[in-house]
């Protein structure tokens, strides 16, 4: 049966792995309301963890953004998933990325200890760890077409792309439309839409 979230209606189902959660072939919107409903779940599964709702957006945002096609500071055959710094995952990301592609390339999980590591990377994911580095951080990714996404607060704010907020005890995101655009990245209008707020300027602005 279609459920239906914040007037939006949709099918799919919800895969499980191991312990963490992965979201099948859901649109954004669905995977959205899924996230949202997830602490009324109890009783029929237990109730997501931060992380695991975490790692599951990054696979999302994989899916639902546009990298240039020629991406030459992008090395290798995979789509590196990275996490820069302390590692607030676990094996949770691991689990969520176990055999995902996105454009027929085989999603991994890395970590890395500097943001000159990037250069197998899609996605990094700015640990908290790096929060009295993070001006130095983004500046040397600025020529890099990487997604950035983070927790730390004013992310977005500071220049960062995607950053985890908490609404009304649940987990969801903000956007800077205008550094992903600066750095040749292209977020789907699905997943816009699905954004608690969309920044369009530079960093202090």
């Amino acid at each position: 049966m279609p459920m239906k979230c914040a007037g939006k209606t949709y099918m799919g189902r919800l895969a499980l792995r191991d312990s963490g959660w992965r979201m099948g072939r859901l649109t954004v919107l669905g995977v959205f309301c899924v996230l949202l409903a997830a602490p009324n779940l109890q009783g029929q599964r237990p109730a997501p963890s931060e992380y695991e709702v975490k790692a599951t957006y990054l696979y999302n945002f994989a899916r639902f953004t546009e990298w240039p096609a020629k991406d030459a500071s992008v090395k290798g055959d995979s789509f590196g998933v990275c996490v820069l710094g302390r590692d607030p995952f676990g094996s949770i990301l691991d689990t969520i990325l176990a055999g995902e592609a996105i454009g027929g390339k085989q999603m991994v999980h890395r970590r890395i200890s500097a943001a000159q590591d990037a250069g197998n990377c899609r996605i990094v994911f700015i640990s908290s760890s790096e929060k009295s580095r993070l001006k130095e951080t983004l500046a040397a990714m600025e020529r890099m077409n990487v997604l950035t996404v983070s927790d730390i607060p004013d992310f977005s704010v500071r220049g960062g792309m995607i950053e985890f907020v908490v609404e009304r005890d649940k987990i969801r995101f903000e956007v800077n439309i205008e550094t992903a655009g600066q750095a040749g990245l292209t977020l789907s209008s699905e997943l816009l839409k699905v954004a608690v707020s969309i920044r369009n300027s530079q960093p202090g602005e």
